[in-house]
């Protein structure tokens, strides 16, 4: 883990960024003392069809009508 001081961080901001992409943290510190960890940040998980299968319930009141008030409520 390599740690920079504040003028370096914004002096190499791209070659820092280089190096956390290629997996290694990165400490700013100001007066020799830590401020910030850079680390990199997790992509999106890839979405998976189901994956909240038989974790999530509908009641079958959701399928009934709307009452009327409620659906003029929707229609204003």
């Amino acid at each position: 883990m390599a740690t920079v001081n504040v003028h370096e961080a914004k002096t190499h901001l791209s070659r820092l960024l280089a190096q956390v992409e290629a997996g290694e943290e990165v400490v700013i510190a100001r007066n020799g003392a830590p401020v910030a960890r850079l680390v990199p940040c997790k992509g999106p998980g890839k979405r998976q069809f189901g994956a909240l299968k038989g974790r999530l319930t509908v009641p079958e009141s959701f399928f009934e009508p709307l009452p009327e008030s409620e659906l003029e409520a929707w229609e204003r």
